[in-house]
């Protein structure tokens, strides 16, 4: 396992990313440089035997330092979402389980797949509403790891066991919050890509898109939902939790989420105000890490400012 740059270890793996051992690592980029994405051999490359194989790997990383605070000054955002078609409803707490309910959210979800150096990873991402019809969003680390940016970026909606029913969407420009572009800060750990149209159409024509809230507060009914794809859960299909949030009390200003993913989720979104019956929410989260002594725990980082800008740079790139 990799350790981050400072002692105090926090596990990434319970929303976390990567297949196999992390090496090889190609030289750092620049901290600002998100704009010029470079992919390599992406058509063709990601065939349902390697997807499959993307197996994510447990990594150890510390909160950064810096510790902006959401205040009441900053006024709430919101984006509202795409519609999308009817679903059944679900059990409301859930600690983990299949998302068996439909709805917008099954296609609006979907594995992200990249390298990293010579391997092969995995995270989780999901279509929101966008003035270019083309934005994923994800955690900071499923785009940019250990000062580099990754490759071979592929965005996979309602991705169903190495089937990509509505196809691979490359991205063409990957970004993150400029503190997680900077220092990796946990506080931070928000990513974002847009990808190129495929077939004619936008991400958002083909599959929809889910909202998003910004400086929304803490303490609300959340759900989250990712492709985790370590042990119990094998990357196979789309994975939820729902409980009451809190906030994390300890190194982050993240919330908190009671919830038993596994590495692969990393980037799977949280909401609020979801309805089951339709499969569309208000994304305020991602998950992001949960700590080594905390099991059954993930946390997300808050969608403040700092999130608010990083999304404007990629949905009008």
């Amino acid at each position: 396992m990799k350790r981050h740059r400072t002692a105090l270890s926090v596990l990434l793996a319970t929303g976390a990313l990567l297949a196999g051992a992390l090496t090889a690592a190609v030289p750092s980029a620049a901290a600002d440089a998100p704009a010029s994405f470079r992919q390599q051999h992406v058509q063709g490359f990601w065939t349902a035997e390697r997807m499959r194989a993307a197996a994510p790997l447990d990594i150890t990383a510390v909160p950064g330092t810096g510790r902006t605070r959401a205040t009441a000054a900053q006024r709430p955002t919101t984006v509202p979402p795409t519609p999308a078609s009817v679903a059944s409803p679900t059990a409301f707490p859930q600690p983990g389980g299949a998302w068996t309910g439909g709805g917008a959210v099954v296609r609006t979800s979907g594995r992200v797949f990249f390298t990293m150096g010579d391997r092969t990873a995995s995270c989780s991402g999901d279509s929101v509403t966008s003035a270019n019809g083309s934005t994923v969003v994800t955690a900071g680390h499923c785009v940019k790891y250990q000062g580099t940016w990754h490759t071979n970026w592929v965005f996979v909606p309602a991705y169903d066991n190495g089937a990509a029913p509505y196809g691979q969407w490359t991205a063409t420009k990957t970004f993150a919050t400029d503190q997680w572009a900077a220092s990796e800060d946990m506080n931070m750990d928000v990513g974002l890509a847009v990808v190129a149209p495929l077939n004619g159409r936008t991400l958002s024509q083909a599959v929809g898109a889910q909202g998003l809230l910004f400086n929304g507060g803490y303490n609300k009914k959340m759900y989250a939902f990712g492709f985790p794809a370590a042990a119990p859960y094998d990357g196979s299909k789309l994975v939820y939790c729902s409980a009451n949030s809190g906030k994390d009390f300890l190194l982050t200003k993240d919330h908190s989420l009671a919830c038993n993913m596994t590495g692969g989720s990393s980037g799977g979104p949280w909401f609020q105000d979801f309805d089951e019956t339709t499969g569309l929410g208000t994304q305020v989260s991602v998950n992001s890490f949960g700590y080594t002594f905390l099991p059954n725990r993930m946390f997300g980082p808050y969608f403040g400012a700092e999130a608010k800008a990083a999304y404007d740079r990629a949905q009008t790139a």
